[in-house]
């Protein structure tokens, strides 16, 4: 077993060599890939290189360094990972952390995760793009693919498309992979910066904070308090850091950051001091969209960093995959969004990988390529949905620092400091909303939408779920069990239910079998399934109600064991049938040898809300749209192998209110004769005139 595959007693990875090596390929592609257009974004938006002073250079990348500083390294690394939820990480495992200090808390939990699933889709266009355009900046390469735009596309396309497909191999697969080429990407990175800070060590100065706020409010700075919109690029990855914590454990993010930090900030030092030396050189100012990051590189070693910054932009992009996966799974725990199959492709419970996200990932990102076509227009989208995620963590942080460690004076500080900070990177970056950022935020608000929907649909069903106690319906069963008068409905009736108490059943499931045409069968089976957080657990308890033929059953499965309850269930009546606990059951015809376990049929329900429910138009609505958004997330009889099982599906009614109807007035049969007929003398008088 790999050393991210062990975990400790308190469910932590341990930290090593290897573990640390994962985390470097996992969590740090998007944070790593800023270089590439943080410095391009700046010059650009102050009208090219012919446009940039010292001023601007110092200035700049004094406000990207102590970005870097105060928003990845104090508020994610030092402040945010120690709220941690068992070893998980992100907004969603912050909510739980302080949910029960307010319902409100619910909303910025909601805006921060669409947010951040919203910045998801755009990460994979914009790194990748970036990357695929700067072999332009290779005259050889130039003569092939000129300033057609087209064959950046394609290329593009193909990258993500490949992208998408290996990640049902697993997060630690790809870590692995990826870990030592994001390592000697870091190396190369600080490599390249230091060439130039060689030759012009006066760039030192831009690690004066002086320098970032005076340049704010200099002339020399052509957007003012705007340029923080560009900066404000070098930071998009740090939620990530937060997000995979529970992938690859908070030690070794603490141990491979300040490799990383150091790293990021000498080549944007390195870019700085390239640009004091070239500003005024007029064949660079008349390249479009210049890149300093690509051109400050020597001829002979150019392709080799395109070519490490392609496979950068692929990692960048397997950060934000990976974080979605975390955030969709926590978002169905927590009644967000629809239960969607999850599969383990790893030994770890945190790394998962959900097919149905990966494929609207997949079809969002390629979208979004053909949308902007080029990387200058994506950056003006990308950046302005992630400043929502990083306010709204810093709310929920608020109240954990607050509630739960009771540091009142520190929480205040901590909400106007990186509140006001990040309130001014969030302003400054809606001057992007009509060049692009209207395409973060309507996908964020098309996201919220979903989970709104499904909090409020999921709260309306839960407002009437009524769980009873199953040994007072023992008699009712036993006599439609020996009721002769009604056909067998199957030997063994199977329902699948969520309530773990032993004790208790969902009313729908005694509606179902008592109320909705009573199903007479010898045997009631009642399975709920609990995921242990170990990986290969196979245990079953039993609740009989003194009886021989109603059998509560709990599945504890490990995290790694596929659900296939009809094979599970079948050894457990042959176990029960051998202990005596359940009468056999002969089954004389069959392609096999005769057999003492008879059929099996799962009946599976889903709740319907009849148009007499009194319930009101917004929330009729919300149960709607939620029921359609669940027809899409697909079926359980395929999350629990039973495709090729004997199905009943089966539709009960929301238990809401009815409205009160007007009775129906009841009236004589001879008037109402007398009435049709002279209805009927009215109409040909007519008909004649």
């Amino acid at each position: 077993m790999s050393d991210i595959e062990s975990q400790n007693k308190s469910g932590q990875i341990p930290v090593s060599m290897g573990a640390v090596l994962v985390a470097t390929g996992v969590v740090y592609g998007d944070i790593g890939t800023s270089p590439m257009y943080v410095m391009k974004s700046v010059i650009s938006e102050n009208g090219g290189l012919g446009n940039v002073s010292e001023t601007l250079i110092l200035g700049s990348l004094s406000l990207v360094i102590w970005t870097l500083i105060l928003l990845t390294t104090v508020k994610y690394v030092l402040i945010a990972m120690k709220a941690d939820n068992h070893g998980e990480g992100g907004i969603f495992a912050l909510y739980s952390l302080v949910k029960k200090y307010g319902k409100w808390l619910i909303v910025p939990a909601m805006i921060g995760g669409a947010a951040l699933l919203a910045d998801g889709m755009l990460t994979p266009a914009v790194t990748v793009t970036t990357a695929i355009e700067g072999l332009r900046s290779i005259p050889a390469i130039y003569t092939v693919l000129g300033d057609d735009q087209n064959k950046i596309i394609v290329i593009t396309l193909l990258i993500i498309g490949v992208l998408f497909l290996v990640q049902r191999a697993g997060t630690s697969s790809i870590g692995k992979a990826f870990g030592p080429i994001m390592t000697i990407w870091f190396l190369f990175l600080a490599v390249a910066g230091v060439i130039h800070i060689w030759d012009t060590p006066s760039v030192f100065r831009a690690l004066n904070p002086v320098w970032a706020v005076r340049i704010l409010f200099s002339p020399e700075n052509h957007i003012g308090f705007m340029i923080l919109g560009c900066v404000f690029l070098a930071t998009t990855g740090a939620e990530a850091l937060y997000s995979d914590m529970g992938h690859v454990g908070k030690g070794n993010i603490y141990v491979s950051w300040p490799f990383v930090k150091i790293s990021l900030i000498l080549n944007y030092l390195g870019q700085g001091a390239w640009l004091m030396e070239n500003n005024d050189v007029n064949e660079l100012a008349a390249i479009p969209d210049m890149n300093p990051f690509f051109e400050m590189l020597p001829d002979q070693v150019r392709l080799v960093g395109v070519l490490l910054g392609t496979v950068a932009a692929i990692i960048a992009s397997q950060a934000l995959i990976t974080g979605s996966f975390t955030l969709v799974s926590e978002a169905s725990r927590l009644d967000l969004m629809p239960h969607m199959q999850i599969s383990y492709p790893s030994m770890i419970k945190g790394q998962i990988y959900i097919p149905l996200v990966n494929m609207i990932l997949w079809i969002s990102c390629s979208a979004l390529v053909l949308f902007f076509r080029t990387s200058a227009h994506m950056e003006a989208a990308y950046g302005l949905a992630i400043t929502l995620t990083m306010l709204m963590t810093s709310v929920l942080l608020f109240i954990y620092l607050l509630k739960e460690k009771g540091r009142k004076a520190g929480a205040f500080i901590f909400l106007l400091f990186f509140g006001g900070l990040e309130s001014c990177f969030f302003l400054s970056s809606l001057s992007k909303f009509s060049r692009g950022g209207y395409v973060a935020l309507f996908m964020a608000i098309i996201l919220f939408g979903v989970m709104l929907v499904w909090y409020r649909g999921t709260g309306i069903e839960q407002s009437q779920a009524v769980y009873l106690d199953i040994r007072q319906y023992v008699d009712q069963l036993k006599r439609l069990r020996e009721d002769e008068s009604r056909p067998y409905q199957t030997d063994n009736l199977v329902y699948v239910t969520k309530d773990s108490n032993m004790e208790e059943l969902d009313r729908d499931i005694l509606y179902s079998i008592l109320d909705k045409r009573p199903k007479r069968a010898k045997a009631y089976w009642f399975i709920n399934i609990q995921v242990t957080d170990k990986p290969y657990t196979r245990e079953y308890i039993v609740e009989n109600f003194g009886s021989d033929f109603i059998f509560k059953i709990q599945l504890r499965l490990g995290f790694k064991v596929g659900q296939r309850v009809n094979v599970y269930l079948r050894q457990i009546v042959e176990d029960l049938i051998e202990s005596g606990e359940l009468p056999p059951q002969e089954n004389e015809y069959s392609v096999y040898e005769p057999s003492n376990v008879g059929n099996f049929q799962f009946c599976l329900l889903r709740k319907m809300l009849v148009p007499e429910s009194d319930i009101s138009p917004g929330g009729r609505a919300a149960v709607a749209v939620k029921y359609a958004i669940r027809h899409v997330a697909g079926t359980p009889a395929r999350w629990y192998g039973l495709e090729s099982s004997s199905l009943i599906f089966e539709y009960v009614p929301l238990f809401i209110k009815m409205k009160a109807l007007r009775p129906l007035e009841r009236i004589n049969f001879q008037t109402s004769s007398q009435d049709s007929a002279d209805s009927r003398i009215d109409n040909s008088a007519d008909n004649l005139v």
